[in-house]
């Protein structure tokens, strides 16, 4: 990303996450003069505020950062820059056994930062997204990451599918999560380099991103359910391949 835009975020875990970052500029911060207290009773041996712009506003005063999105701020919000986002080419070189989640069509916030928050929990290498449908300076999604957006390798891709086609000849296995498939996940050997592909909520796998999947696989649900929402899908998969390895 050439030009580094700033923009706003909201809510303790996130501003909190941000000012730990090194790599992460953050050019002002807003607090109330009680999340001033929390963040250096809760980091006694590092003062974050240090060098940075702070200025103390009431609750209210807080309230007109997050009323577009209906967030909570906690008392916490935070003008930073955007990341400089890593290169899928370099960063995959030398490398082995890398497990990347790449998301095909979701473009949700709350299920995107939770989807985040699970790939950094269980150790997920990376997340691919298109770079025009990943919603990049929504508070909703750094609310729902809470802070995990910042220990995350987010590679912003213009074209999922020549991705994929890319990491297929780089000797990486893409499956396609789908309720269509008979194969379960679980019965997978997750080895080597993989790509965990999930579709959009409603419409699942593109037909055309289909074509670049090595395999098919579902989450074995209740037949009475229709679907798992995608976050919540993502993070048995991430939980279960975790364990594997």
């Amino acid at each position: 990303m050439t030009q580094k835009s700033s923009f706003f975020i909201a809510g303790r875990h996130a501003v909190i996450g941000a000012l730990k970052n090194p790599r992460r500029r953050v050019i002002k911060i807003f607090l109330t003069e009680e999340s001033k207290k929390n963040i250096h009773k809760q980091n006694p041996h590092k003062n974050l505020l240090k060098d940075l712009k702070v200025f103390f506003k009431t609750k209210k005063e807080l309230d007109k950062y997050c009323r577009s999105e209906d967030i909570l701020h906690q008392g916490y919000v935070a003008e930073i820059e955007h990341l400089a986002n890593p290169e899928l080419k370099e960063f995959i070189r030398d490398k082995n056994n890398l497990t990347f989640a790449c998301l095909d069509g979701v473009t949700d916030p709350r299920n995107i930062g939770s989807l985040i928050r699970s790939a950094v929990s269980f150790n997920i290498d990376g997340l691919i997204v298109k770079e025009r449908h990943f919603p990049s300076e929504s508070k909703l999604l750094y609310k729902a990451a809470s802070g995990c957006i910042e220990n995350l390798n987010i590679f912003e891709v213009s074209n999922i599918n020549t991705s994929l086609k890319y990491l297929r000849d780089k000797n990486f296995w893409v499956y396609g999560f789908t309720a269509k498939s008979k194969k379960n996940f679980t019965d997978i050997e997750w080895k080597g380099n993989n790509i965990l592909l999930f579709g959009s909520e409603g419409y699942g796998l593109k037909q055309h991103t289909e074509k670049y999947t090595d395999f098919s696989v579902k989450i074995d649900i209740n037949k009475n359910v229709e679907s798992l929402n995608i976050s919540n899908s993502a993070a048995i998969v991430f939980h279960h391949i975790k364990q594997q390895k």
